[in-house]
């Protein structure tokens, strides 16, 4: 099994945000990650302003800040630039 790399990690957390998951449990399943794994992610999102943290009553929620979302968005389309293009007709001889 491979290991995730930060980067990988990081942007995990952020397509989870994206898709709407706002509290840390539940982020944390959707991108499978430990509890203190996603921790140092989080704090690392929030200090670098990618994702705004809210407080409610004794709870946490995430959202995607403008930073975060751009970023997403750049990381969305190199993935879909590096992919193999899916309209390729294949000739053997």
């Amino acid at each position: 099994m491979l290991k995730r790399s930060r980067l990988e990690v990081y942007f995990d957390v952020l397509k989870a945000i994206g898709e709407g998951v706002d509290k840390p449990t539940r982020i944390m399943y959707k991108a499978n990650l430990s509890w203190n794994t996603l921790e140092d992610a989080l704090s690392t999102l929030v200090n670098r302003e990618f994702v705004v943290e809210k407080r409610v009553g004794n709870s946490r929620r995430y959202i995607l800040s403008s930073k975060g979302q751009n970023a997403l968005e750049h990381f969305n389309k190199a993935l879909e630039n590096l992919s193999p293009p899916t309209n390729l007709i294949v000739i053997r001889r």
